[in-house]
């Protein structure tokens, strides 16, 4: 840091929906049963909007929670940083409507689009930012509502998917606490493997392509799998290499929620123990962008870890795209 400003995290906040969506529920509306879900995800149920509910609701309740836990007014912010692939709509972005809400009155809003990945994007841009020393106070929400692009007649996918956000808000440090490393990594080549196809100027909303089901979610699950693993691995191990620790340094390991197996098969390689890994994927599925702030924020919350923690956190998600991050908190 050699005495440069860095972020660092002054709170975080939490939002999902009150409905629950459980593996009984699906075994009602797709050809599907709790032990099939359970064996292949490890998910146990999700969290689902109400029709009609937008992201920016839950991205604002998020943000809410975190600036109260910050012990900072909207009003001081003056960045708002928004990673989510289902804004509420194409334009404007969906921070603004967040900048509105929490009367961040001065503060510049944009969203940042890197699927599952865009909380750890937005955390890597917006303490770029801070150490450049034009911004003091900065909100990074991850957030998404998947279920809105969810096939529900296609098993294979409409099970893991759940919607949610979290929050942080980042402020300047010049001690040992903050970002200590970031790592971000993108690969078109495989972009055709996790898509929404439809939507945006090359597939538009046209009766046509909403019969062909062109805005739901397509994914070759095998593929995806096996890409995640080796990025997330490649990633976690960069971002410790470069900070010139291991994961014996870890506090707490936080690796983005979206299957189990995924989860396990990237534990294999670093061996956490169950005490210094979070994860909350059975309760909730894959929430995308949400999966790592709605984590951090509960194992904040609950006491997993506290002042001087350090954290690791990972991702993969759509693009291909792929993160990393430590943080001392």
């Amino acid at each position: 840091m050699n005495g440069k400003p860095h972020a660092m995290v002054l709170g975080t906040g939490r939002a999902v929906p009150d409905k629950v969506l459980t593996n009984a529920d699906l075994e009602k509306m797709v050809k599907t049963s709790d032990r099939w879900i359970t064996e292949r995800t490890g998910i146990k149920e999700r969290r689902v909007v109400e029709p009609g509910t937008p992201l920016s609701e839950l991205a604002t309740e998020a943000a809410l929670a975190a600036l109260e836990n910050a012990g900072v007014a909207g009003e001081e912010i003056d960045l708002v940083i928004v990673g989510t692939v289902t804004g509420d709509m194409k334009f404007p972005a969906t921070a603004c409507l967040v900048q509105e809400r929490i009367g961040a009155k001065s503060a510049v809003g944009f969203d940042l689009s890197a699927a599952c990945s865009g909380f750890l994007y937005g955390l890597q841009v917006a303490g770029s930012l801070i150490a450049q020393g034009g911004y003091r106070r900065a909100l990074v929400i991850g957030g998404d509502v998947l279920t809105s692009m969810v096939d529900w007649d296609d098993r294979d996918t409409c099970v893991l998917f759940g919607d949610g956000a979290g929050a942080v808000v980042l402020g300047p440090s010049d001690g040992e606490r903050g970002i200590l490393g970031t790592y971000l990594k993108s690969d078109g080549k495989y972009s055709h493997l996790l898509c929404n196809p439809g939507c945006g100027s090359l597939n538009p909303p046209t009766p046509e392509n909403v019969r062909d089901k062109l805005h739901t979610i397509r994914m070759e699950g095998r593929e995806v799998f096996r890409h995640a693993v080796v990025s997330m691995v490649d990633a976690l191990k960069t971002v410790l290499d470069e900070a010139g620790m291991t994961v014996d340094d870890l506090d707490l390991l936080i690796p983005h929620q979206a299957n189990l197996r995924i989860i396990e098969a990237v534990n294999k390689r670093f061996r956490v123990p169950a005490e210094k890994l979070f994860v909350n994927v059975e309760q909730y599925g894959n929430t995308s962008a949400g999966s790592i702030p709605i984590a951090l924020a509960e194992a904040c919350q609950s006491g997993r870890v506290e002042k001087g923690s350090l954290v690791g956190m990972v991702t993969f998600g759509a693009g291909f795209t792929w993160a990393s991050a430590l943080i001392r908190l």
